[in-house]
C-alpha cells in the first residue's frame, strides 16, 4: 500500500485475529490504532477489552453498546420485510455487520483516522459486507483487510498465537484450534467450520447455546402475546418494551422451547457453498408472528408484490448492500404497506414449533360475516358466477384454439 496510514480504527473483538492485528498495524504500518469493540449482543465479557487493547498498542479504545440501535435500525426493517436468505436464513450476521462498520467509520471522522480495518479473512462473506459499508459511507477512506494485505504473513492460528506470545499479547485460548467458527448477536449465533464441514454428519447438542433441542424441551406448551405497531414488535404479553429487550426476552422464550435451529448449505456471495447452523430463537418467532399479523391486515396484492421481491431483498443484505439505493428503495416501499400492519398475536411455542393460534387488529381486513360458511346476508353467492366467467374467458378462448 503506497498511501501512508497514520490512524486506523480497528473492529475488535478481544479474539486472537483482532488482538493480532493491533500490534501487526503498529509494527507494518507504524501508524496509531483506535479500536472499536461494538456490543451488538453477543453476551461475551467485555470488561477489561479497552485496558487489553491499549495494553496490546491502541492508543484509543472504544466499548460501545450498539444493541438497541441494531435491533430497531437493521432487525426491525429485515422483519417488516420478513426478509428471510434462500428460504432458511435469517440474516443475522449479515445484519450486525454494517452497524459495526458504520461505527468506525463515525469513529474515524471523529479522530481524524485516515484509514478502517477489519479482521475478516478473504473466503467468506464479512469482508464484503465490511468494505462495502466503508466505501458507501466514506469512498475517500483507506481499507485495509489484514487476511488480504500483501504483508499479512500469518497462515494459522498456530503462527498467530506463536506472534502473540512473542508479543506478550494475552490471550484466553490454547494452542488447538476450536471445534467451530461462532458468532453471536442479539438476533442468532452460527456455527460454521470444524466437523460441520462434513454434510453427512449431525451437529453434536453440545454445540448449541440459545436454544435446548426439541427433545430436552418442555411437555407443556408456552403461550406468548406480541403486538405489533406498523410491522414492528412493541410488546409482549401486554408489557411494552424497548426493540433490545423484546428480542432479547424472546430469545430466551422460543429458546427454551426449542424453537429456531436452522441446519443449511448456503450459496456465499464469493461464490462458494457452506454449511451454516444457525440458533435463531426469538427471529424465529418474531417473524412467525409477524406474518401472522400481516395475514389480516395487508391487502392481497400489496402482500404478493411485498413478497414477489423478498428474496431479492435478502439477497442483497446478505451480500453486504445495506447502504445501497436498491436496499433503501425497497425499504421505502416495504415500510409503506407496514402502515395498518398494528395488533396482537398469540403464539404456541412447544417443541420446536412456533405457531400463531390468535390473532387481532383494529386494522383487520378480515370480516367473520363475509368468511363464514353458515347462513349470511352480506355476500350473495350468486354474484361469484359472473366472476368465475370473466376470468376464465381467456381459458376457453385458449381452448377454442385447439380444436
Amino acid at each position: 500500500m503506497s498511501k501512508e496510514i497514520k490512524k486506523v480504527v480497528l473492529a475488535y473483538s478481544g479474539g486472537l485475529d483482532s488482538s493480532v492485528i493491533v500490534r501487526w498495524l503498529i509494527e507494518t504500518y507504524g501508524c496509531e490504532v483506535i479500536t472499536l469493540t461494538g456490543d451488538v449482543g453477543q453476551k461475551q465479557e467485555l470488561d477489561g477489552l479497552k485496558e487489553k487493547a491499549v495494553a496490546t498498542g491502541a492508543v484509543k479504545a472504544y466499548v460501545e453498546d450498539l444493541q438497541e440501535e441494531f435491533v430497531r435500525d437493521f432487525v426491525f426493517p429485515a422483519l417488516r420485510a420478513n426478509a428471510i436468505y434462500e428460504g432458511r436464513y435469517l440474516l443475522g450476521t449479515s445484519l450486525a455487520r454494517p452497524i459495526v462498520a458504520k461505527r468506525q467509520i463515525e469513529i474515524a471522522h471523529q479522530e481524524g483516522a485516515d484509514a478502517v480495518c477489519h479482521g475478516a479473512t478473504g473466503k467468506g462473506n464479512d469482508q464484503v459486507r465490511f468494505e462495502m459499508t466503508y466505501m458507501a459511507l466514506d469512498p475517500a477512506i483507506t481499507i485495509i483487510s489484514a487476511w488480504k494485505d500483501e504483508n499479512w504473513s500469518f497462515n494459522s492460528r498456530v503462527s498467530m498465537l506463536k506472534y502473540a506470545e512473542k508479543h506478550n499479547i494475552p490471550i484466553k485460548m490454547s494452542k488447538n484450534e476450536g471445534p467451530y467458527s461462532e458468532d453471536r448477536n442479539l438476533l442468532h449465533i452460527s456455527h460454521e467450520g470444524g466437523i460441520l464441514e462434513d454434510l453427512w454428519e449431525e451437529p453434536p447438542e453440545d454445540m448449541f447455546v440459545m436454544s435446548v433441542s426439541p427433545e430436552n424441551a418442555p411437555d407443556r406448551a408456552t403461550y406468548v402475546e406480541v403486538s405489533f405497531e406498523q410491522g414492528n414488535p412493541v410488546a409482549m404479553n401486554g408489557e411494552a418494551m424497548d426493540p433490545a429487550q423484546l428480542l432479547d426476552h424472546m430469545n430466551t422464550l422460543a429458546g427454551e422451547n426449542g424453537v429456531g435451529r436452522v441446519d443449511m448449505v448456503e450459496n456465499r456471495f464469493v461464490g462458494m457453498k457452506s454449511r451454516g447452523i444457525y440458533e435463531t430463537p426469538g427471529g424465529t418467532a418474531l417473524w412467525a408472528a409477524h406474518r401472522a399479523m400481516e395475514t389480516i391486515t395487508m391487502d392481497r396484492e400489496a402482500m404478493l408484490i411485498r413478497d414477489s421481491i423478498m428474496p431479492k431483498y435478502a439477497q442483497i443484505i446478505y451480500n453486504g448492500f445495506w447502504y445501497s439505493p436498491e436496499r433503501e428503495m425497497i425499504q421505502t416501499m416495504i415500510d409503506e404497506a407496514q402502515r395498518d400492519v398494528t395488533g396482537t398475536v398469540r403464539l404456541k411455542l412447544y417443541k420446536g414449533n412456533c405457531n400463531p393460534v390468535g390473532v387481532k387488529s383494529p386494522s383487520s381486513l378480515y370480516s367473520e360475516k363475509l368468511a363464514t360458511f353458515e347462513e349470511d346476508d352480506v355476500y350473495d353467492q350468486k354474484d361469484a358466477t359472473g366472476f368465475i366467467r370473466l376470468n376464465a374467458l381467456r381459458l376457453k378462448m385458449q381452448a377454442l384454439l385447439k380444436k
